[in-house]
């Protein structure tokens, strides 16, 4: 089975619960997942495995709202732990990033480059969580033939994506996933996934194991 690094873990969403969804979807396609919440541990030297998800929010936390959290979550993530994660893709690893990693690592400058995108304070927000209706564009393998979608998430709304991002899917106009070769890697990036009910979505799970498949560069045989 291929190897995957979870690094989870982070404030107001239920990590645990949605990096165990994830994990046990991977297993479908023959994915073996670790599950961590030390990330600068981790990846204080490369890990031995073909592809890393991160599914967690771990920020320096800067805005005075969330001035209660810091001392317990703030987060700078480590020279080792970034230079771990290009060698990765040097190596032609997979990326797999799931929802709030678009607000992760607000410390690394080259974190955006690396994702395609970003969250950025304060003009980047959603709305509640609740029912929206996903449309699946093109015809990249990992989306081709899917049909669209309603899923219980958030729309991540108003992020800076790098202009050489082509969306997969998005709701309400708002780009949500996509996939793009990052040195001699792949990165696949996931806005939705705020909480389990979004890996229930029969459609959705397609798409993620089609995602997981195609970063490890192996056929994309998922069907619906």
């Amino acid at each position: 089975m291929a190897r995957n690094l979870i690094l989870s873990g982070g404030v107001f969403h239920d990590f645990a619960a949605t990096s165990a969804a994830l994990a046990e979807l991977l297993t479908e396609v023959g994915i073996d997942s670790e599950i961590t919440e030390d990330i600068a541990g981790a990846l204080s030297e490369p890990p031995e495995v073909q592809l890393i998800t991160v599914n967690a929010l771990r920020w320096r936390m800067g805005q005075d709202r969330f001035a209660d959290l810091r001392l317990q979550w703030r987060f700078e993530l480590p020279a080792e732990a970034r230079t771990a994660i290009l060698d990765h893709l040097d190596r032609g690893g997979g990326l797999l990033c799931m929802h709030a990693a678009s607000i992760c690592f607000d410390d690394w400058q080259g974190w955006p480059r690396v994702l395609g995108g970003r969250w950025t304070w304060p003009k980047s927000h959603h709305p509640p969580l609740g029912w929206t209706s996903v449309r699946v564009h093109g015809a990249h393998p990992v989306v081709a033939g899917l049909r669209d979608f309603d899923v219980v998430d958030e729309v991540y709304s108003d992020l800076d994506i790098l202009p050489d991002v082509e969306p997969l899917a998005s709701a309400n106009g708002q780009p949500l996933v996509w996939a793009r070769p990052v040195r001699r890697g792949r990165v696949f990036y996931d806005a939705l996934g705020h909480d389990t009910r979004s890996y229930d979505n029969e459609v959705h799970r397609t798409m993620l194991k089609r995602a997981a498949l195609w970063l490890l560069k192996r056929p994309v045989t998922v069907a619906e």
